[in-house]
């Protein structure tokens, strides 16, 4: 089964459940509806993979959201933040697993070590021979961040 395939199915699941699934109902939609304006924008099906990275950039979208809100109106952002962390949750559930810190520490420094890095100045190759080892698995500030601690030990 296809994550498009998954997230029909779970669509008609939300739909039944009507209150209790209006939250996922909503995201769904949502994440359909980007998925079908990127087919409409390739003149083609995408793949799994495709799929995956627009759910990543839908996470990523609410995260820095979270981040934009003033912090003046508690309120309303402490409602804000919590349906978006419910939102993020849901989303969470079709991306593949994703990479606990020491994983990605140990990753780094085998990346590390195989191009020969020594200084923060070579960050740029660092990240390009870690991001398709990466994607989709871990957020990219933490793993440039990692990056740069470990870049600057050195």
């Amino acid at each position: 089964m296809t994550l498009k395939d998954r997230l029909d199915a779970e669509m008609k699941q939300a739909m039944k459940a009507r209150d209790a699934g209006k939250l996922r109902l909503s995201v769904i939609r949502l994440v359909r509806a980007a998925i079908k304006n990127a087919e409409i924008e390739r003149h083609g099906e995408l793949s799994d993979a495709d799929v995956a990275a627009i759910l990543a950039k839908e996470v990523k979208m609410r995260r820095e959201a979270n981040d934009m809100i003033p912090a003046a109106e508690r309120e309303t952002r402490r409602d804000f933040i919590g349906q978006n962390e419910q939102e993020i949750a849901i989303l969470q559930e079709y991306l593949p697993k994703q990479m606990e810190e020491n994983e990605i520490r140990e990753l780094v420094a085998a990346v590390i070590a195989s191009v020969g890095a020594q200084s923060p100045k070579e960050m740029g190759k660092v990240m390009g021979a870690l991001a398709p080892q990466v994607r989709g698995r871990a957020d990219g500030r933490a793993v440039s961040r990692i990056v740069q601690e470990m870049l600057g030990k050195n």
